[in-house]
């Protein structure tokens, strides 16, 4: 985006690692084989043919993307695995630290409810937490579905893989599905027992303690698994205003599983996981202030010096200096049971998955992220609950025909009791000094104390049926369609009650409380259905050169605004607004996967281009009156890209991974669109952003790395050295849906290095640093509300390191 300013206050250091990384990575794109070749967790004789595979040539990955166990390079589609060796070795714990190693993943988090997960810059609305949306990139966790976007930062344990699958999954991933989904599969108990421990101290406080063990209860029926881990550390941020450290970690997670074993066709996993957190955290550091076309007297320069000449803590937000005055908290609590049953019939294999999951969330903010008393409050608890069925019926073996059918049925109840409050500073800084026409003065305590309440239900029920098979018509040529049909019926009640603040009898001054929010109430429902899926051709040039191409729909189920909607000029909601028309993805991928120097060396390619019609996105009513942004359909975006892929193992003790891509979004027509901070004016304020970048999405995104291992006794020891690192790059992108110049996030280049011992007795110890170069970057920027042209973000962690120590038994 060559219009966009850079932030010249705050200069990276990216220049020399990014030239170094594109250089590397656009000559060779690798992954690890020895980290991603875990084989998956199925049925045990699926276990016992990868792991012999795996043995014979460790180059081999294996996957579960289209429910069995396969080749990551016979699979026709777009999936990169990551092995739990890898995650443990970079210290990625969650889906965010992930995003460093897989750059076609973006996420957006403020808190764990406004969290946005992005694949091909598809997936989630920016910048807009609304409870009624569906998101576009789905989670699932031993093939259970996760449908809150908290998930993705809570931390995970005993993972065995994650798996990304790019582009719409209309057909075995299909609930919401049209960016991707992250397949992860953890550990399953052993028969055999093991143990093992890992502790990890860092500075600033880093401590993080890991234990996991398996074994048999009874022996050859009944084998269990247990895996606990906590986390903490000290806040990054000094709180100038209450003397106190925030943005901390503090974070418990648990996760249980029992696999029973009657005989040999029939196998049980029983699993229960808890994840807790409860950080002080999730404030947000002044960086800029930008100017909009309104008067000067409502810009943030001249309202700071109203207020007896305020200044933010710092002006620099890598100095990591917050003044909230309000309390700030990010607690939320997951948990969860499922049932997975694998019944083999010979010819075919009956599978059965039941789960129930409840999310619970408390958050407190203090959304003017400033110490002054505007808006003081913010905090929108909310309940979770859901209940899903999956029943599938495959073929085993291979056949000339390989084939999955299955149903599918999920149940969701949302409930939100939030409340906003403002103080004495926001008459002045929300509405100014005066109000209507003619103009009345606004007394300065007009909305001190003022308060809104709020009780939100929705509830969904979705119900699918698909199927998908692969006919083998060659030894070479094979062509795989599917198709999924689904129906869903969503309800939705809103209720905002308004109160408090200076009583008034004045008919401008009551509309201008009204303006910042008034007493309505709304109950909408919507039902509405579509068949979806894929048609894969796949040829294999050579022995070890695959090329496919897949046409693919992907679909996300329409919304009902969960968190207000636009009023008309008698303060009545506009109900039309309400419910939002379901997002079609239609996507074409050509792709080739490929293997070579005697299998020491993989690249894959793919190259898409997804159109999306009624988009879902936030927008601004241009015919009431209000500035109210709320979900509603953009009528077309387009993403089209180019991924690279791969790893290379030249000598035995030397691994290089990576991958690059290049990813260009637009907002193909977009007429109705939020008005960009340099464009807003008093009054309605929208602009047409058709043609312009979709917020949200790097250009230019990749990851490189290696590790080199030698032997190395160590007196009466007797075991392997390491050195490793990694290094990614992400180029700037935008952090509004309005793709203000002003909320350009910079390039960032991260590198994290390694050094380490591996004895053979299970002792492992090693040193790490992450952002070795402490490079500045932000991870989002947030206008403030109220359009003062204040911007806020988050600075990503600066220099961390410290010592990790595992043992295995």
């Amino acid at each position: 985006m060559s219009s966009s300013p850079k932030n010249t206050g705050f200069k990276t250091k990216s220049g020399v690692l990014t030239l170094a990384l594109l250089a590397s990575v656009s000559t060779l794109a690798v992954t690890h084989p020895a980290f991603a070749a875990d084989a998956p967790a199925v049925a045990a004789d699926d276990n016992a043919d990868a792991a012999e595979r795996a043995k014979n040539d460790i180059t081999d990955v294996y996957i579960t993307a289209r429910r069995k166990s396969e080749n990551i390079q016979d699979v026709p589609i777009s999936v990169t695995a990551v092995s739990g060796a890898q995650l443990e070795a970079q210290g990625i714990n969650n889906v965010e630290q992930l995003t460093r190693a897989q750059p076609s993943i973006q996420l957006i988090t403020q808190n764990p409810r406004n969290t946005a997960t992005t694949i091909r810059g598809l997936g989630s609305t920016i910048g807009l937490t609304n409870d009624g949306l569906e998101q576009g990139v789905g989670i699932y966790v031993d093939e259970v579905f996760y449908a809150r976007p908290g998930s993705a930062v809570a931390d995970l344990i005993d993972v065995e893989r994650i798996e990304v699958l790019r582009g719409p999954q209309g057909t075995l991933f299909g609930k919401n599905t049209t960016a991707g989904a992250l397949n992860i599969t953890t550990r399953a108990p052993s028969f055999t027992p093991e143990a093992h421990l890992e502790v990890t101290a860092g500075n600033y406080g880093f401590l993080q303690g890991k234990a996991i063990i398996s074994g048999p209860l009874i022996d050859g029926k009944l084998a269990g698994r247990l895996a606990v881990g906590s986390t903490k550390r000290d806040g990054l941020y000094e709180n100038v205003t209450t003397k106190t450290k925030q943005n901390d970690l503090n974070s418990q997670v648990l996760r249980a599983q029992l696999l029973w074993t009657p005989n040999d066709t029939l196998t049980g996993r029983f699993s229960y996981d808890y994840a807790y957190q409860d950080p002080e955290a999730n404030t947000q550091a002044f960086v800029r202030a930008g100017t909009t076309l309104r008067a000067a007297n409502r810009q943030f320069a001249f309202l700071s010096q109203q207020a007896g000449g305020y200044q933010p803590a710092s002006t620099n937000p890598y100095d990591r200096l917050v003044d909230v005055n309000g309390e700030i908290q990010a607690k939320q609590r997951i948990n969860g049971a499922s049932a997975t049953f694998n019944w083999d019939l010979g010819d075919t294999t009956l599978t059965s998955i039941t789960a129930w999951r409840k999310w619970e969330w408390w958050p407190q903010n203090d959304r003017d992220y400033t110490a002054l008393s505007i808006r003081t409050k913010s905090s929108n608890p909310s309940d979770q609950k859901q209940l899903s069925q999956e029943v599938r019926w495959a073929s085993n073996g291979e056949n000339t025909i390989d084939w999955v059918v299955g149903a599918y049925a999920f149940k969701q109840r949302v409930e939100t009791n939030g409340t906003e409050a403002w103080g004495k500073d926001a008459a002045w800084w929300l509405i100014g000094t005066t109000t209507g026409s003619p103009a009345v003065a606004v007394p300065s305590n007009l909305l001190d104390g003022y308060e809104q309440k709020l009780h939100a239900v929705g509830k969904t029920t979705s119900y699918a049926v698909f199927g998908q098979l692969t006919w083998n018509v060659t030894d070479r040529f094979k062509v795989t369609p599917g198709l999924r049909y689904t129906t869903e019926d969503k309800y939705q009640l809103y209720q905002q009650v308004a109160s408090g603040g200076l009583a008034t009898t004045n008919s401008a001054l009551i509309s201008a409380k009204n303006g910042i929010s008034r007493t309505y109430a709304y109950t909408a429902e919507l039902s509405d259905s579509k068949v979806t899926g894929q048609l894969s051709l796949s040829y294999d040039l050579a022995p070890d050169v695959l090329s496919y191409l897949t046409f693919s729909k992907g679909y996300k189920s329409g919304g009902i605004n969960a968190a207000g909607i636009p009023t008309d000029s008698n303060g009545n909601p506009v109900i039309q607004s309400a419910a939002l028309r379901p997002e079609d993805v239609t996507g074409i991928e050509l792709g080739f996967k490929t293997q070579f120097w005697d299998k020491r060396a993989t690249l894959n390619l793919a190259i898409y281009s997804n159109d999306v019609k009624d988009y879902q996105a936030n927008v601004v009513d241009s015919n009431t009156g209000s500035l109210r942004g709320y979900l509603a359909n953009v009528e077309k975006v387009e993403v089209k890209g180019v991924e690279l892929d791969g790893r290379w193992r030249p000598f035995d003790g030397l691994n290089i991974w990576g991958t690059v891509s290049y990813t260009d979004g637009k907002y193909a027509s977009f007429a109705n669109a939020p008005a960009p901070l340099e464009l807003q004016a008093s009054g309605t304020s929208i602009a047409d952003l058709s043609g312009k970048d979709l917020p949200g999405v790097s250009k230019w995104a990749g990851s490189l790395g290696g590790e080199y291992t030698w032997n190395a006794p160590f007196g009466a020891l007797t075991g392997d050295a390491y050195v490793s690192g990694d290094v990614s790059y992400r180029s700037e992108w935008n952090s509004d849906a309005s793709v203000s110049k002003y909320a350009v996030v910079d390039e960032s280049t991260i590198a994290n290095l390694r050094l380490g011992y591996r004895a053979s007795g299970g002792t492992e110890i090693f040193l790490w640093v992450k952002n070795a170069f402490d490079e500045e970057y932000l991870q989002f920027l947030t206008i403030q509300q109220g359009n003062s042209g204040a911007l806020f973000g988050q600075p990503g962690d600066p220099r961390t390191f410290g010592v990790t120590l595992r043992k295995s038994f």
